[in-house]
């Protein structure tokens, strides 16, 4: 069990941008549209270190830069896991929250797709348009988003997913 009892906020991002919250009526609106881009976000190879300890997932080509750099990456890249998990941190300085919403989770995801290999010490951002925006019940809504993450001076994403959020309010 955990003993860290913050409540994560999105005040808590600190100096990073936050896009403004919007009413209910304005974020329906929104489908359709690009509802923003996140900061950017460096890989460390220390972030991929600890993501594999983690996961245990410890294949070579992510922890050993020597053996690595054999490959056709040329270096260590990060597990497509580990990007995919940024998405959740990248939606806080990209996407509005809803004014008046009670909570938001992650509901899952309806596709995903590893498209290029994130290198140790790139820089990554996604990008979040609103396809689909439903009511599944009284008080819940359900977001369909197309996530695009993006790896600096590389012209194909690191990713591409389409993501489900519920809001209840």
């Amino acid at each position: 069990m955990s003993t860290n009892n913050k409540t994560a906020t999105r005040e808590d991002a600190g100096n990073v941008r936050v896009p403004e919250a919007l009413p209910l009526e304005e974020y329906r609106k929104q489908v359709g549209m690009l509802l923003g881009v996140s900061e950017w976000i460096v890989i460390e190879q220390s972030m991929i270190d600890q993501f594999a300890d983690v996961t245990r997932d410890w294949q070579f080509v992510h922890i050993d830069p020597a053996r690595a750099k054999e490959t056709p990456f040329g270096g260590t890249i990060a597990h497509g896991l580990l990007t995919l998990s940024l998405v959740s941190a990248m939606s806080f300085t990209a996407v509005p929250a809803i004014a008046g919403a009670q909570v938001g989770i992650n509901y899952g995801f309806n596709s995903i797709r590893f498209v290029s290999p994130v290198l140790a010490g790139g820089r990554v951002r996604g990008s979040f348009t609103l396809k689909q925006f439903v009511e599944r019940q009284p008080r819940q809504w359900q977001s369909t988003l197309d996530v695009r993450v993006d790896i600096e001076n590389v012209s194909k994403p690191a990713l591409i997913a389409e993501w489900l959020t519920l809001t209840t309010f």
